[in-house]
C-alpha cells in the first residue's frame, strides 16, 4: 500500500508537470497571437492562462510536497498540502472567471471585429493543447488534480467558443457572439468549480468525506457481539483520497489479551474494504469511564 501511494504521487506529479509545461508554452503563444490578431478576447484569455500557469505551478509544488514522509511536525504527513493547493486554485479560478465576465459583459454593447483567420488558427491550437492537458489530468483522483482539470477544461471550452465564433464571423458580421459565448461558458465553469470548491472546503475543515461511509462504519463496528457501544467515532480525509478513522469501542465484557487481539484482527479485516490510510480503535472495558466522555460526540 505504501509503495502504491508513492506510485500514485509520482503519476499525479507527472500529470500536473505536463499540464504546467503545456500551459506556460501556450500562454506565450497566446500573447503573441493576441497582438497579431488585434483580438481583445484572445488577450484576455492569455492573461487568464497566465494566472492558470501560476496556479498550476503552485499545485505542482504542493503536490510534490504532499508526497513527503510524515515527521514529528506533520505526524500525518504532508498530504493536506495537496488539498490546500486545490483550495488556492479554486479561488484563483473564481477570481479569473470574474475578471473574464467583467471584460466580456461590456463588450456586449460595443463588440469589436477581430482578425478572424488568426482566431481560427489559435483556437484549434488552444483546443488541442488544453484538451490534451485536461485529458491527462482526468485520470487523477486528488482534489488538487480535479480542480486543475476544471482550469484546463475552462480553457478548452473557451477556445471552442473562439473556434465557433471565428467560423461564424467568416460568413456574418456578428462580433457580439464572441463575448456572449464567453459569458455562457464562464458561467458554466463557475457553477461546477463552485461545487468542487465547496466540497474541498468541507474536506479542509475535516468534515466527513462521505456520510454514507460514516454510517456504514458505525454500523459495522456496532454489529460485533463483543461491542455494546461506539462513541468518539471520527472520520475525516487527508486529501480527498486518503481517509482517517478513529473510534472508542465499549466492550460487552472484559476480554483477555488473546480475545482482544482476535477482536482487533476481526475489525481490521472488516474495515479493510474502506482502505483507510490510518485507523485507531480504542477498546474500553465495561466498567471503564472514558477519559474523553464529557466531550464525546455520540454517533447514533
Amino acid at each position: 500500500m505504501h509503495h502504491h501511494h508513492h506510485h500514485d504521487d509520482d503519476l499525479a506529479s507527472d500529470r500536473i508537470g505536463i499540464a504546467f509545461a503545456l500551459n506556460v508554452s501556450f500562454t506565450i503563444i497566446e500573447f503573441i497571437g493576441g497582438v497579431l490578431t488585434n483580438s481583445t478576447a484572445i488577450m484576455a484569455d492569455a492573461v487568464h492562462d497566465l494566472g492558470d500557469s501560476l496556479s498550476i505551478g503552485l499545485a505542482w509544488l504542493l503536490n510534490k510536497l504532499s508526497a513527503r514522509e510524515s515527521n514529528n511536525r506533520f505526524t500525518y504527513g504532508y498530504r493536506r498540502f495537496s488539498l490546500l493547493g486545490a483550495l488556492i486554485n479554486g479561488f484563483i479560478l473564481l477570481l479569473g472567471s470574474g475578471w473574464i465576465l467583467s471584460e466580456a459583459i461590456p463588450k456586449l454593447s460595443n463588440p469589436e471585429m477581430p482578425v478572424v483567420e488568426g482566431m481560427l488558427g489559435l483556437s484549434l491550437l488552444g483546443i488541442a493543447v488544453n484538451g490534451f492537458a485536461a485529458w491527462k489530468l482526468s485520470a487523477g483522483k486528488t482534489m488538487n488534480e480535479r480542480m486543475l482539470n476544471w482550469h484546463l477544461l475552462e480553457d478548452a471550452l473557451g477556445w471552442a467558443a473562439v473556434l465557433l465564433v471565428s467560423i461564424i464571423l467568416m460568413f456574418v458580421d456578428w462580433p457580439i457572439l464572441d463575448p456572449l459565448l464567453s459569458i455562457v461558458f464562464t458561467l458554466f465553469i463557475l457553477f461546477n468549480v463552485g461545487k468542487t470548491l465547496w466540497k474541498t472546503t468541507l474536506l479542509f475543515l475535516q468534515a466527513v468525506p462521505d456520510a454514507n461511509m460514516a454510517n456504514r462504519v458505525g454500523e459495522l463496528l456496532r454489529a460485533d457481539t463483543e461491542v455494546t457501544e461506539v462513541h468518539h467515532l471520527h472520520l475525516w480525509s487527508l486529501d480527498g483520497e486518503e481517509h482517517v478513522l478513529s473510534a472508542h469501542l465499549v466492550l460487552a465484557k472484559t476480554l483477555g489479551p488473546a480475545e482482544q487481539l482476535a477482536l482487533k484482527r476481526r475489525m481490521a479485516q472488516q474495515l479493510s474494504v474502506f482502505e483507510f490510510a490510518h485507523t485507531t480503535l480504542e477498546l474500553e472495558l465495561p466498567e471503564e469511564i472514558c477519559r474523553d466522555r464529557d466531550e464525546a460526540a455520540e454517533v447514533e
